[in-house]
């Protein structure tokens, strides 16, 4: 028994014509469309071994078409299902590559519009598909075909959309690089004329009644001139080389300039949806959205809701007021002003070169073109937004002119940079690092410290007292002041007398005494200061003597006196003691300004506990205030509330307290400054008051003391 079979399976297989074969991969189709699984189809096509590969791709890709026109009349997802399959197939290798491609093919020719559109979803979502490698060399020629022939049954006005599918779907598959897709040598439709104007028999003069009959509600003339005018430029528009013709141009300018005037003339309003009452509030809820705080995706909401787009515009003069007053209208011509006006400004390798704007023609593009982008703002609904977009757009569009005059290069990812051989070397290895506690300790171990940095810790360790160090006299840079003032400098120097400035308050106590002759000039005052120093350094000669020195040589100094004025009167007059009286003068009186200077530091006045019980009564209830600006705490505070519960013996001992700690702060004039802080102003001014008091009490004491001294002193004259 088993050797029979082994002989039956040793036995050659069967060759299956070409009918078996489709017939058998029906069967296994139906089956793999069901259980979704290319398995099945590959099982039966590897069981025909006898037959070559290109004899059962034929009957199988026969079999996918057959399957299709029966599964035509189902529901479009079961056609979608089995373009998807197709591909399973191409990719094992049991069908054409071409197969998928040719399935929809089938399709699109023998269903109406409608399905095509439902079919063609199946399309956009294979893109990436028909782009990888297997599909892309094979079936990129009748993918084009497909969807040319799409185009040739479409209508430009009643299937836009359809259309603009479809382009968008080619502009994907195709390569930025695929010259099919490109006009190379920029031509313009030349044959997308626009025909405008009335029948002969008609009387102009009734026109123009009908035109104004039609533009009641519109605050603009419209004649059968504007008609003619406005509709003039599409001519233009179609071929824009018109423009470098002298005499097109001088047209062109004219008609811009009246349809533009018109426009602004003619501002337009929010455009609100007149449907059903439901459409109605949702439309003006979309048209109130502000430009700026507007959210991207509630704008596109709007946009779709407001579907409102027309591939070619009427020419019916009895149209042309309702046109005027529509602002997709509106955008339309003016968009293509801006469009034609970038043409004629940029550069077109395929431009003839007497294609050239003169000053006159670049100085109007020029002034008009924002014109045109503000009436575009001003169109509604977002007109902002509109121009903003507009014009990034055209933007672009300069980039991919320039592009194509540079011949199309094709777009490619950068490639990455070839290491070199020192990048390929792996990277040294780095000492293990010494932890930081044991640098630290061996710091300290050496009276030095370690701050992790090698120049801070060099820096750290130069001294072994940093702060002695700094004091030392190599640290200290400023010059003497004498030998500052010496340096050679402008007359008006501001640079230097602010340095002489600070060096004088540093240095001498000259910077703040008063002068007896005050100037307006800083140069004047450091002169006058230099002087004074020099004079400072000279001795000065004794005038002042005391009585008891006096008293006891009254009768040899009498004498004597009498005798040297005798000779002093017999000396010549060029003698050089004629000088002594004016220099000893000066030093007198030198003497005596110094002494009565005010002294450079006063030392402060200190609150006593007579003004605390004279200025406490005038603080009153609100004595907390002033323990807490002090700085006392609150439990310090209910302390002495509960120990003097009358509001001004609680304030006389905090504040006795206050002063009783040494504190340095604890002066009337901190006191007074809190007080004002406080607006508490009667108790601020009896704290002035006692300043006042104290300061003039101990101005009357020096002076008393300064004239007891002169009584002592007798000064000693040569004559």
């Amino acid at each position: 028994m088993s050797t029979a079979i082994e002989v039956v399976d040793k036995a050659p297989a069967k060759f299956a014509n070409y009918f078996a074969l489709e017939a058998a991969f029906k069967d296994a189709l139906e089956k793999a469309i069901q259980q979704n699984s290319v398995e099945l189809l590959v099982t039966a096509y590897n069981s025909f071994k006898a037959n070559s590969e290109h004899d059962k791709r034929l009957p199988m890709d026969q079999a996918f078409r057959v399957l299709l026109m029966k599964r035509l009349d189902e529901d479009v997802q079961n056609i979608g299902d089995l373009v998807r399959l197709s591909v399973k197939a191409t990719r094992a290798e049991i069908v054409s590559t071409t197969i998928p491609v040719v399935l929809l093919i089938d399709t699109f020719d023998v269903v109406t519009l409608d399905k095509c559109q439902e079919i063609f979803r199946f399309v956009e979502e294979l893109v990436e598909v028909w782009k990888e490698e297997i599909f892309f060399a094979s079936c990129k020629n009748n993918i084009l075909r497909m969807c040319n022939d799409l185009l040739r049954r479409l209508s430009r006005t009643q299937n836009t959309v359809f259309c603009g599918r479809i382009l968008l779907f080619l502009s994907k598959f195709f390569p930025f690089s695929e010259r099919s897709g490109l006009n190379i040598v920029s031509e313009f439709n030349l044959d997308n004329f626009t025909e405008y104007g009335l029948d002969s028999k008609d009387s102009q003069d009734d026109n123009d009644k009908e035109l104004e009959d039609t533009a009641e509600d519109i605050p603009l003339k419209i004649d059968y001139d504007l008609y003619c005018k406005f509709w003039s430029l599409q001519d233009f528009f179609r071929n824009p080389n018109q423009c470098y013709n002298k005499a097109q141009w001088k047209m062109f300018q004219m008609h811009a300039e009246n349809i533009l005037q018109s426009f602004s003339s003619f501002k337009l309003e929010d455009v609100r949806s007149s449907g059903s009452d439901n459409a109605s509030d949702a439309g003006s809820q979309s048209m109130d959205i502000d430009v700026e705080t507007t959210d991207p995706a509630a704008v596109a909401t709007a946009v779709i809701k407001a579907n409102h787009f027309f591939a070619k515009f009427l020419t019916n003069p009895k149209l042309l007021a309702l046109q005027l007053s529509d602002s997709n209208f509106r955008r339309a011509v003016l968009v293509q002003f801006l469009i034609l006006f970038q043409y004629l400004q940029v550069t077109v390798k395929f431009k003839i070169e007497t294609y050239t704007l003169t000053s006159d023609q670049a100085d109007f593009i020029k002034d008009t073109e924002p014109r045109v982008y503000k009436l575009l703002e001003e169109t509604p609904p977002y007109g902002r937004r509109f121009a903003r977009t507009v014009h990034h757009m055209l933007i672009r569009e300069e980039m991919w002119n320039n592009w194509k005059n540079d011949g199309c290069k094709e777009f490619k990812k950068p490639e990455e940079p070839v290491a070199s051989e020192e990048e390929v070397k792996p990277p040294p290895t780095k000492k293990p690092r010494r932890p930081l506690g044991d640098s630290l300790r061996d710091a300290a171990r050496n009276g030095k410290f370690f701050l992790g940095n090698d120049n801070l810790t060099r820096l750290w360790n130069y001294s072994p007292d940093n702060l002695q160090a700094c004091k030392s006299e190599q640290r200290n840079f400023l010059p003497l002041l004498e030998t500052y003032l010496e340096t050679p400098h402008d007359k008006v120097d501001p640079g230097f007398e602010w340095r002489a400035l600070r060096l004088l308050a540093r240095q001498t106590p000259h910077f703040f005494t008063s002068l007896s002759q005050p100037s307006s000039k800083t140069s004047d005052y450091l002169e006058q200061v230099r002087k004074r120093l020099i004079r400072d350094k000279e001795p000065k000669p004794v005038v002042m003597t005391s009585s008891h020195s006096l008293e006891h040589n009254n009768g040899l100094a009498a004498n004597h006196g009498h005798t040297e004025s005798v000779n002093f009167a017999t000396e010549s007059p060029e003698s050089p003691a004629e000088a002594e009286p004016d220099l000893e003068v000066d030093d007198t009186e030198q003497v005596v300004d110094e002494a009565f200077e005010p002294a450079a530091y006063e030392k402060p006045l200190m609150v006593t506990k007579e003004h605390i019980e004279e200025v406490a009564p005038l603080i009153g209830e609100p004595w907390m205030k002033v323990g807490k600006k002090i700085g006392f705490s609150n439990d310090e505070l209910l302390y002495f509330q509960m120990e003097n519960p009358a509001a001004n013996l609680a304030c006389i001992k905090m504040l006795t307290n206050w002063i009783s700690e040494d504190d340095d702060d604890a002066t009337l004039d901190n006191w007074a400054y809190m007080l004002e802080g406080l607006e508490m102003n009667k108790a601020a001014e009896a704290v002035k008051a006692i300043i006042e008091r104290e300061r003039s009490g101990s101005t009357a004491a020096v002076q008393a003391a300064v004239s007891a001294s002169d009584d002592n002193d007798v000064e000693v004259l040569s004559d």
